[in-house]
């Protein structure tokens, strides 16, 4: 059972272990018959194959109050395209899949590009961001929740949870960001853990108390793939194509609403996905390239604030997280401890060591490109930049599913 603790800008939603399920579910369907409620699903064709996914459309079978599920795929063939199809007809909710890389939506992005609009290269980010304009354009949904298709332990309640606190009329939320422990017989989740906690509470030691700083620091698990928000903020996010799309998400959520509208709801228990490899000699893999990715698009944030970094800089915020790293190696070996879980201190020591070199890679592409690569512009910036977008958008996507 969780505590009940307030910490932080941001309010946080408990799993007390008192939630009555059909009582949820029911207040979600009444909720529904007022706004729509869309659910995201970004997968990739391998995910098909996967215990994960066919145990989330198990579970998806007996949800009431979906308007719709919007798959958006990875890359896919033709044939692919064909097999995503008729294995997520099996849901009992109208699906619409993406064909992110298919000629039509394909001939989309080369439209954009013409209108100096960058649509980002292939990936979770910019899969993601077209399910939002297709919701958009369809205009038939209110609520957006979105998470990822390797969860081994998901449930009806997680997503309801999920879709809670932004959908009720009782509540006043715009964003809602989920977390969760990630425990076996070890525990997991070593970029939160180790490393973007740290990080932040590094540059708050180095820069002080910036309001963005605290609010990052605040959420339990930023990084987490969960999330559910009105149709309205979806519209004027930007968002970034590479690891740092969760962060950056937030970073785009506390642009463009109020933090008091802003909430973290506990999901459950205990939460299993697919893990990734540390990659410690390759930074263009695994959890190096997601760490280096991660503070990149911190720093940028912070340097949109107002912050300047002056020569010597990032060696400081390197010996600053170095410190606060180690320290937290020892209090979650203490945690690891009184809970018998296996815990290699030199595993995650190694793991400390990459995220630093990580840091110190970010530092030096800001300190060449301070700007970096253009994030995927909002939605609301495309359809007024090129004249019928929105019905183009529609036509291809319904055209790819006739």
């Amino acid at each position: 059972m969780s505590d009940f603790f307030q910490n932080g800008m941001v309010t946080t939603l408990h799993d007390l272990g008192t939630t009555d399920l059909d009582e949820l579910e029911s207040n979600l369907l009444r909720y529904s018959r007022e706004q729509g409620i869309t659910l995201v699903l970004p997968s990739l064709f391998s995910e098909l194959e996967g215990k994960a996914l066919k145990g989330i459309l198990q579970e998806l079978h007996d949800v009431r109050y979906l308007r719709e599920v919007v798959v958006t795929l990875g890359p896919t063939t033709a044939g692919e395209f064909t097999r995503a199809r008729k294995f997520f007809s099996a849901l009992p909710q109208p699906v619409t899949l993406l064909w992110n890389n298919g000629p039509r939506v394909e001939a989309l992005f080369s439209l954009m590009k013409e209108y100096d609009l960058d649509p980002g290269p292939d990936g979770k980010g910019r899969s993601a961001w077209m399910a939002y304009g297709y919701i958009i354009a369809e205009g038939g949904s209110r609520v957006i929740a979105l998470h990822d298709c390797d969860i081994l332990t998901y449930s009806r309640g997680l997503l309801g949870r999920l879709i809670y606190p932004v959908a009720s009329p009782h509540l006043d939320y715009e964003f809602c960001k989920g977390f969760y422990s990630r425990v076996t017989t070890r525990m997991h989740g070593r970029v939160t853990r180790l490393f973007v906690t740290p990080l932040i509470r590094a540059l708050i030691r180095t820069v002080g108390h910036l309001a963005i700083l605290d609010y990052f620091d605040s959420f339990r698990y930023p990084l987490s793939g969960e999330f559910s928000m009105l149709t309205d903020l979806a519209r004027m996010n930007r968002i970034p194509a590479d690891w740092g799309l969760e962060v950056g998400v937030l970073g785009e959520v506390y642009r463009n609403c109020s933090v008091k509208r802003i909430c973290q709801v506990e999901l459950c228990d205990n939460y299993d996905h697919k893990h990734q490899a540390l990659s410690p000699e390759d930074p263009g893999r695994g959890l190096n390239k997601m760490a280096t990715d991660i503070a990149k698009n911190i720093f940028r944030t912070l340097a949109s604030a107002g912050i300047v970094y002056p020569p010597g800089f990032f060696n400081t915020v390197c010996a600053a997280y170095l410190r606060i790293a180690q320290d937290t190696i020892d209090r979650y070996h203490g945690d690891a401890m009184i809970n018998s879980l296996d815990y290699d201190r030199h595993e995650e020591g190694t793991a400390v060591e990459v995220f630093t070199r990580a840091i110190r890679r970010a530092g030096d592409i800001i300190t060449r490109d301070p700007l970096g690569p253009p994030q995927i512009p909002a939605w609301n910036r495309a359809f007024a930049a090129i004249p019928n977008f929105a019905e183009q958008l529609l036509d291809a996507v319904r055209a790819d599913n006739a």
